[in-house]
């Protein structure tokens, strides 16, 4: 295949100040840099991506993300604050994506080798016939995160069209993992061995507390950590894991 036939695969990352749980979050620092810059510098490293698109909201209040964004060469879609399936669509238009990796911007730890493997795996699988629509990180088996979703930008237009259900405006993917009848769906990438149940993401203060201390010890030793590196940290400082053990993930309902 040649480069011109090979599809664009590009991630999008969603990102506001609004948070409701710890507003301005992704500006928040540790280990010298804000936590969106680590998460955009990493994700950038992922084998096989083409580009990376911030998408955040037309709100005044996200003109830091989108100038932060714009400092480091990476281009922004601005959009509905609660409609972010149509943020999406319209990011993945402006970067004309073929494929779409999902991320969000609360994720500093994301691990580029396993985006590339969830992006290997979905060009596999969309050699078979039928090809393969949705593939996700299993969030339930790793550490939660590591998150990252990919599917064609033709699934995606879809669900912008037909997408109904304000969650599935807002939470982008459920129009398509939700209907199997519509859409192929591929086993999660999961780790071998027992689940990771670990919060890596931040959507709390003691979740920040965990990322910058993560943070803060890998990263002066060795900016191209992986998310086993983490592990390692973890396993020496058991103690840790508690820090927000007692924080609940959101769910759609």
């Amino acid at each position: 295949m040649t480069a011109a036939q090979r599809p664009r695969v590009v991630a999008i990352s969603q990102a506001r100040m609004t948070s409701t749980r710890l507003p301005g979050k992704v500006l928040l620092e540790a280990a010298g840099k804000p936590l969106l810059v680590h998460h955009l510098e990493r994700l950038a490293r992922s084998p096989g991506l083409d580009g990376v698109v911030l998408a955040t909201t037309v709100n005044a209040a996200d003109d830091p993300l989108a100038r932060l964004a714009a400092e480091l060469g990476v281009p922004v879609f601005r959009g509905d604050e609660m409609d972010v399936l149509s943020r999406f669509a319209g990011a993945a238009a402006m970067a004309k994506a073929d494929v779409v990796v999902r991320v969000t911007a609360d994720c500093p730890l994301i691990d580029p080798e396993l985006v590339g493997d969830l992006i290997a795996a979905f060009q596999i699988g969309r050699e078979q016939n039928p090809p393969l629509d949705y593939l996700s990180i299993d969030s339930a088996r790793y550490p939660r995160g590591l998150d990252a979703e990919i599917f064609p930008r033709a699934a995606l237009d879809d669900a912008a069209v037909h997408a109904r259900d304000p969650a599935e405006r807002e939470h982008v993917t459920p129009f398509l993992y939700l209907h199997p009848e519509r859409f192929r769906l591929g086993a999660p990438l999961a780790p071998d061995g027992p689940p990771i149940d670990q919060r890596w993401c931040v959507d709390e203060a003691a979740d920040f507390e965990l990322v910058r201390r993560l943070l803060e010890t890998l990263v002066p030793a060795n900016p191209l950590f992986g998310w086993r590196d983490c592990c390692r940290v973890l396993n020496d400082h058991p103690d840790w894991v508690d820090i927000n053990r007692a924080i609940r993930q959101k769910t759609l309902h």
